[in-house]
């Protein structure tokens, strides 16, 4: 995915949940989707943040269901990034320091690398002064 220039987001587990389930805050997540189709702004997730998803869609209701999801942000205009190691020892050096899910580090250290604004309404992202936030919460 390319966007040289163009504002950079990271989409947390929250963000991606809230949309699916179209719980308080997907409608924003809708929107940034569309601007990102639409070639605005660039959007992406850690794989790692991905497959916190699908476990939580997979427990919740089934695994097919968590197949139908993946299939669903397949099709996303979302660029999905692997855990390289820059990404896994800043996520690490991030959950010695922060009480938040080590899968919340990996969001975080994504958005920190890329130099991106960080979706999400996870309430452990508010001790954080690490990267921006575009917060979705309640």
């Amino acid at each position: 995915m390319t966007g040289a220039g163009l504002p950079s987001y990271v989409l947390g587990s929250y963000a991606i949940l809230a949309w699916l389930q179209a719980e308080p805050g997907g409608e924003t997540v809708a929107d940034l989707l569309k601007r990102a189709k639409n070639g605005e702004i660039v959007l992406s997730i850690c794989v790692v943040n991905l497959g916190e998803v699908l476990y939580i869609i997979e427990r919740e209701e089934s695994v097919r269901a968590a197949h139908v999801v993946l299939a669903t942000i397949d099709e996303l205009p979302v660029e999905q990034v692997n855990a390289t190691r820059d990404v896994t020892l800043q996520a690490a050096h991030y959950k010695a320091l922060y009480r938040m899910s080590y899968s919340d580090c990996f969001a975080m250290s994504l958005a920190r690398q890329k130099g991106a604004t960080l979706v999400t309404g996870d309430p452990e992202f508010q001790t954080q002064d690490e990267v921006d936030l575009l917060w979705i919460g309640r």
